[in-house]
Formats: C-alpha cells, structure tokens, sequence
C-alpha cells in the first residue's frame, strides 16, 4: 500500500487564503473561527486540527505577508544592481505599481495590522522590525548613491523614511479614496520630487 500523501501545508494555505479573504471583507473583529471555517470549505472541528485561534492564524499571515514583501524588495534590489540608484528606485517604483494590481484586495488587510499592533504588542514589535529591515535597505541604497556622487551629501535614513511614508501614504489615500490616487502616475510624480531635492548638482 502506497503511503497517504501529506496534506497538511495544502491545508494550511487554503485556510490562510480563506482567512485572508473574510478578514479582507469583515475586519479582524468582526470575523469568526466559523466564518473561516466556511469560506475554507472545512468543518471548524478540522479547522482547528491546523490553527488553534483566531489569532494564531493572524499571527501566521502578518508574517508571511511582511516576510514575503520584504523578501521580494531584497530579490528585486540586488536584481537591478547594473542601474543608476535613480533608475532602480523608478524601476521599483514600477514594480510597486504592478503589485498593487494582484494585492488590492489585500491593501485593506494590510492596514487592520496597523490597528491590531496599536493593541498587541507582538504584532506592533514584527512591525516594527519589518520596518526596519525596510528601512535598511532603502538606506544602503541612497548611501550608494550619495557615494557614487549621484546624490549630494544628505542623511541617508531620513529619506529612506520618506520613500516609505510615500508608498504608505498613497496606500492609505487608495484605501479611503480610490479614485483619488492614480498609483503609477502619482508615485512617479512623488519620487520625482523627492529625488530632484536630493540630486547632486
């Protein structure tokens, strides 16, 4: 007999994704084990074989959800090392663009994370080290750049922080205002500014 195949990290997946779903259209708050449990196609006996609470699961998707995001700005730097850092910051600036088309839906979701972390301290502590990771990066570029005399002389970190608020912010605007915020365009228009008041003359 042919041993049964092992299942368990389909299931799990499918249970995220549905999870990400419900969370994505009800809130955190508002969405319950069973809610999970019936968008997942599962009884919520079978559910809880995989995750034991709601908060585990949420727990489980904050970091994938950062993890892979961060892990995805690495890959796509290092990617674009035969660029000018101006190029490479437009060419992810595109980047961003063509992933928010595939995670709109998700852009709500994102934001519940911000709420939660004001009230758990272990989700606002994996925050803030994403952040900080996120930051690093974006700084060694700009330090790059300012020593390859592209940039005149200006704390790197300072406008590694700025890029960031730049695509949180427009990410907040989408979400409250859609049709006020036309990513691509906007974003370009934002970097441009940002990076002409840093160009070395």
């Amino acid at each position: 007999m042919s041993p049964r195949p092992d299942v368990s990290e389909e299931r799990r997946n499918q249970i995220l994704e549905a999870a990400m779903a419900v969370f994505a259209r009800q809130g955190f708050d508002q969405t319950r084990m069973d809610d999970i449990a019936q968008e997942a196609g599962l009884s919520k006996g079978a559910l809880y074989l995989y995750y034991k609470s709601k908060d585990t699961i949420i727990s489980t998707i904050l970091q994938f959800f950062f993890t892979q995001a961060m892990n995805k700005l690495s890959s796509f730097l290092e990617s674009e090392e035969q660029l000018s850092v101006r190029q490479r910051l437009f060419s992810l600036n595109r980047y961003y663009m063509q992933e928010m088309k595939w995670m709109t839906s998700l852009v709500p979701l994102s934001f519940e994370f911000y709420a939660v972390a004001a009230r758990q301290k272990t989700v606002r502590h994996f925050l803030k080290q994403y952040f900080k990771d996120y930051r690093v990066a974006l700084t060694q570029l700009i330090q790059h750049g300012i020593e390859q005399g592209e940039f005149r002389p200006i704390e790197p970190e300072q406008v590694a922080i700025s890029i960031t608020a730049l695509y949180e912010g427009l990410a907040l605007l989408w979400l409250v205002d859609p049709d006020a915020t036309t990513w691509e365009q906007t974003g370009a228009t934002s970097l441009t500014i940002l990076l002409d008041g840093i160009t070395a003359r």
